[in-house]
Parts: structure tokens; C-alpha cells; sequence
């Protein structure tokens, strides 16, 4: 059974990374790959559970005793594991739901232009510094390809060359992985994380923000050097043929767009706040800010009567331009890292890797590079499955204390693999979302990315690595 779990994970794995190649949606394969393997699973059970702390628990419940031991193994995998994982997946899914409607709202409304009208100059070395700056603290709070989107409509508004404007792309997917891997809300992973508490945001921030930074300024001084001159903003802007095109911005004014700006923003900041008063779940800290949004929305529609209905960007609207199929992908694979993860298959690879490596760090960078092939989601959901989140009572009965001690809350591990698989996804044009849809929006090629900008990335990847791993052990220490 174990044998076949892995064979199937690793053909749906590579239907997934051949999405392009197969033209059909990952999400399918995704979906298809967790119900193969939670079927596997649950047929195979009985042989698995038998030594089972948790399923002796269980089975020992005065409701259950009626049951056979196949009824109660059913029952175990049904009513127990399978509930507990939809749940914790589901905290992530809502929240990207509501995350991603809340940036299309901003986005529709015409709030992100605000950002565009700040930038005066016509020097290409200041307009690189600045795009990745913004690109950077952007991507910290919304998602890396929504930014990476932003600014490549951003982009086109100042550099009308194409080939030109494939060295700025490159930087600005750069900058949006980066930027997503020092923030707790900036990247699906470190969101991931951060909801299952292995990091915490006072953690996160003081530690990978220096070598996230180093990430991105490393390739863009070796860029910057290739520059020369002053740019001329072509006459026209290239536009997104966008046949969903909702024409919200046009009626509203500077104040009103800059507000609609300001309360989508300041609700994605506001999340890691709420939590911290609440402790609820950071999911509801987002429904919260898009609830906010929602009645504010719908408050200036009422009272701006030149707005055609055709035109008004209501929720509802909104909610159907959302990329549903993301969210099925992130479902399906979730869910089928939380099979191997019950079937004790990700358990045994942890094992495998301590025996065979050892150091968490070189672990990790392993991973940040894999995930520039692969999908980094898949590639956490592994990492957080493989290695439990340790507290005193879990470093104490280990064989190795000092190795189980990098797994606490922010613990290096945690830390070094949210840098490592935001970072590692830039070396490879296709390791990222923000890759990817770059690629798609300025038709830029494999081969030119390779050539141009994947020894860059790596020099800044490593660049960032090598200091956070001084920084824990040597830097932090001397604090203390």
C-alpha cells in the first residue's frame, strides 16, 4: 500500500508540474490525486491503525464499543482524521477566499493606481529600485501574483520596449516571492504556517525581513549596473485584454478610491492584530475586513446614482471573478499531503532526511530549490506533516533534543523553510505563481529567464540564506 500511495503521488505530482504541457487545470489532478489516495488509505487502514495510539483512544469510547474493529477503523478515518484535516485546510482556504476578493475589490475599484501616480521619475535605474521596493512591502501583505499582476500593469505604463521590460518583470517576480516570505499573510505558505501557529508574526518578521531583502537587492544591483539612461513613457498603455472588464473606477473620485484603498489594506494588515486580541482563527479577522468592505461598498453605491448597475463592483460580482480553481488545487493537495501524512509515509522521510542529512538548514535550501521545479504549497504541507510542532515535553523525550529544538514555535526550521520555499520559487521561471503569470502577461520564455536571471536569483537566494543562518547562530544568540 505505502508503495503505491508514493508511486501515485508522484505521477499526480508530475501531472501537476506538466499542467502547461497537458493544458488541463492542476486542479483537477490535484483533486483526483487525494481522493486516489484517501481511497488507498482507507481500504488499507486495518494494517496501519492496529498499533495506533490515537485510533486506541478512540476505539475505547463507550459510543463505539457496538462497532467491529473494520466498522471502528472506518469510523476513525470518516469521523476523526478526515474532519480534522478538512478543518485545519478549511481555515486556509476561507481565509484566501476572503483574502483574494478583498485585493480584487481594491484592484476593480481603481485603488492600486494610486500607487502608480507616486512615481515621477525617468531614470531606469530608480524606476528598478522602485518597482522592487513597492513589489517587496506589497507582496508582504497581498498575495505574490496578485502583486506581481499590479505591477506588471504598472510596468507597462512606463517602459514601452518589450525585451526591455522582461529585465524589470524578472525583478518584480524577484521581489514579489521574496516579499511574500517575510510576512505572515504575504505567501500561501507562510500563511500556512502561520495558521497551524509553527510561526508567529513577532517571530517572522525581525527574522527573515534582512534576508528576504538581501534576496532581492543582490540581483538588482548586479541589474542596475546593466542599465544606462533615462526611459520615455510611451504614448499608450498596453491593457489586459480583460473580457470580464468592470468599469468601477472611472466614477469614482481620488478620495473615494484612495479610501477603498485604505480599508482593503489596512483589513489584510489588521488580521495578525486581530488575532492577537481575539485569538480566533485569522481567517475571521479577514471575513471581518471584507464584512467592512462589503457594507462600505455597497453604502457608496447607494449613494453615487451615475454608476451603472453593469458597472457596480458589488461583492457578489466580485466573488465570481475569484480563481476558484486555486482554491480547489490548494483543497486537493492539501488533502492528499494529509493522506501520506496519516498513512505514516511523511513520518518515515523525516526520519530518512535526519538520517541521511541532518542539518535543517541544508534541508531546507534543498527545498527552496525544489520548489523553484515544483509547487511550493505541496512542498510546506510535506515539510509541516514530516516534523511535528515540538514543545518542552516533545525535545525532552527525543533521542536528539538539540536537533527536535529547531522545531518549536519559530523555531529555525519553521523560519529558514518559509524563506527558503518563497524565495527558492524565483530561480526557475516556473516555481511561482508570480512566475507563471508573469510569464503569461509578457510572454517571456523559459530559456531567456534561465540565461538572464536564475544565476541571479541564486546568488541573492543564497546571499539571504547565508545570513539568516549566521543570523541564528550566531547573531540571535549574542542578543540573548
Amino acid at each position: 500500500m505505502i508503495i503505491t500511495m508514493i508511486i501515485l503521488f508522484a505521477v499526480g505530482y508530475a501531472a501537476i508540474a506538466l499542467e502547461h504541457l497537458l493544458k488541463i487545470n492542476k486542479a483537477a489532478f490535484a483533486l483526483l490525486l487525494s481522493v486516489a489516495l484517501w481511497s488507498i488509505y482507507i481500504l488499507n487502514a486495518s494494517s496501519i491503525l492496529a498499533d495506533s495510539a490515537d485510533f486506541m483512544v478512540f476505539a475505547e469510547n463507550a459510543a463505539k464499543e457496538h462497532l467491529s474493529l473494520f466498522e471502528k477503523i472506518i469510523s476513525f478515518v470518516n469521523e476523526k482524521q478526515i474532519i480534522e484535516h478538512i478543518g485545519d485546510i478549511a481555515e486556509i482556504l476561507f481565509f484566501l477566499i476572503g483574502a483574494m476578493t478583498i485585493v480584487e475589490l481594491v484592484d476593480v475599484h481603481g485603488g492600486f493606481s494610486l500607487i502608480t501616480d507616486l512615481i515621477s521619475t525617468r531614470n531606469k535605474k530608480k524606476l528598478l529600485w522602485l518597482l522592487a521596493l513597492i513589489t517587496f512591502f506589497m507582496s508582504a501583505v497581498l498575495d505574490n501574483m496578485t502583486t506581481a499582476i499590479v505591477m506588471i500593469m504598472l510596468l507597462r505604463k512606463f517602459i514601452n520596449n518589450a525585451k526591455e521590460r522582461w529585465i524589470f518583470a524578472g525583478i518584480i517576480i524577484i521581489a514579489a516571492n521574496s516579499g511574500g516570505a517575510f510576512s505572515p499573510i504575504g505567501d500561501i505558505t507562510t500563511i500556512m504556517l502561520w495558521i497551524k501557529g509553527n510561526i508567529t508574526t513577532g517571530g517572522i518578521l525581525p527574522s527573515l525581513i534582512i534576508p528576504s531583502l538581501l534576496s532581492v537587492i543582490v540581483p538588482v544591483i548586479i541589474v542596475g549596473r546593466m542599465l544606462k539612461g533615462d526611459f520615455t513613457r510611451p504614448i499608450t498603455t498596453l491593457e489586459s485584454k480583460d473580457t470580464n472588464h468592470l468599469e468601477t473606477a472611472k466614477y469614482l473620485n481620488r478620495i473615494e478610491k484612495r479610501t477603498i484603498f485604505m480599508l482593503g489594506l489596512g483589513s489584510l494588515v489588521f488580521v495578525p492584530i486581530f488575532r492577537a486580541i481575539t485569538n480566533l482563527p485569522p481567517f475571521m479577522g479577514v471575513l471581518f475586513g471584507l464584512s467592512v468592505l462589503w457594507i462600505y461598498t455597497e453604502i457608496l453605491y447607494q449613494r453615487k446614482q451615475n454608476i451603472p448597475e453593469h458597472d457596480k463592483a458589488r461583492i457578489t460580482i466580485i466573488l465570481g471573478r475569484i480563481d476558484i480553481s486555486t482554491i480547489l488545487f490548494f483543497l486537493g493537495i492539501l488533502m492528499s499531503v494529509a493522506a501520506l501524512q496519516c498513512a505514516g509515509i511523511l513520518q518515515d522521510f523525516s526520519t530518512l532526511l535526519k538520517e541521511q542529512i541532518g542539518n535543517v538548514y541544508i534541508i531546507n535550501m534543498l527545498i527552496g530549490v525544489l520548489s523553484s521545479v515544483v509547487d511550493n504549497v505541496p512542498l510546506v504541507a510535506g515539510a509541516m506533516g514530516m516534523y511535528p510542532l515540538a514543545n518542552e515535553a516533545i525535545i525532552s523525550a527525543a533521542a536528539d533534543p538539540v536537533y527536535m529544538a529547531n522545531f518549536v514555535q519559530d523555531g529555525s526550521f519553521w523560519l529558514f523553510l518559509a524563506y527558503c520555499a518563497g524565495a527558492g520559487g524565483s530561480i526557475l521561471i516556473i516555481g511561482s505563481a508570480a512566475g507563471v503569470v508573469t510569464m503569461g502577461l509578457e510572454k517571456i520564455n523559459f530559456i531567456w529567464y534561465f540565461k538572464n536571471m536564475t544565476l541571479l536569483v541564486l546568488l541573492g537566494y543564497i546571499a539571504g540564506a547565508v545570513f539568516f543562518i549566521i543570523q541564528e547562530l550566531w547573531l540571535f544568540p549574542l542578543l540573548i
